[in-house]
């Protein structure tokens, strides 16, 4: 009997991130509804299932494919259920995502028997791969350090391989200062900068006092050091100290 031509298996494909986890879902339940064979042993139907996962996970990505560019690059892997289960054979198998877990980095999605004849429920170990253009340390860079547009270049890395989101965004981290030492190739990510300080206390300040339907411009004194973002009191002609927001290197915003 001749054998059968081999598909071959479908290219990663760019696709939006929200887009992609919604159709991910849906072809994942579509797909399931389709019955397993009656006739396959506990480790053959394991096998099975995990085939099954990765075309179901290959279908959402293809079908997610955007009509202009996108900024990820979605690759998806499906590993192998333990190979010590002997699941019964069961007529319908539902996949879901269990409480708290999302379809990102190193994760797992459920596969439980709906048939009401066989009953079990296993997890089905995924990695999901998110490839983009960010920014990564162009060389070492040591704590406390403020950086500037010259310490990271841009690079194609794999934004699913932390948690912490990538600071994709210039300006997220220039100008901010290092919370520990960052390291040639290191990917910016939040969590390693933070805002700066831009004045001490005892510095010379503008400050913006607004109020209902107007707004004063004086100059103050800094009575405490002075963090974009951040509050930050300040002392005005009269001898009153105000607390503000602290907008950039000399402003004050103080809301009365």
């Amino acid at each position: 009997m001749p054998s059968m031509p081999r598909c071959p298996k479908p290219e990663p494909v760019a696709v939006p991130l929200s887009a992609w986890r919604r159709r991910l879902l849906a072809a994942v339940v579509v797909s399931a509804a389709a019955p397993m064979a009656a006739a396959q042993t506990g480790q053959d139907q394991a096998a099975l299932i995990a085939e099954q996962s990765q075309a179901w996970l290959d279908q959402a990505v293809l079908a997610a494919r955007p009509t202009g560019a996108a900024p990820l690059r979605m690759v998806v892997q499906v590993g192998a259920l333990d190979s010590r289960l002997n699941l019964a054979p069961c007529a319908q198998v539902e996949p879901y995502l269990p409480p708290g877990v999302r379809l990102w980095g190193k994760t797992r999605v459920g596969l439980r028997c709906v048939d009401r004849v066989a009953r079990w429920n296993v997890f089905l170990p995924v990695q999901v791969q998110a490839f983009g253009p960010t920014w990564v340390m162009r060389s070492d860079v040591s704590s406390g350090s403020v950086l500037s547009l010259d310490d990271a270049v841009q690079a194609e890395v794999d934004w699913a391989q932390e948690n912490a989101s990538v600071l994709a965004d210039p300006d997220m981290w220039v100008g901010q200062t290092a919370t520990r030492a960052l390291r040639t190739g290191q990917v910016l990510r939040h969590g390693m900068v933070k805002p700066s300080q831009v004045f001490q206390a005892g510095s010379m300040v503008r400050i913006v006092a607004q109020g209902s339907g107007f707004t004063v411009r004086a100059n103050g004194q800094a009575v405490s050091d002075g963090v974009v973002g951040e509050m930050a009191r300040v002392r005005i002609d009269n001898g009153r100290i105000l607390s503000g927001v602290v907008l950039d290197m000399r402003t004050v915003r103080v809301n009365l």
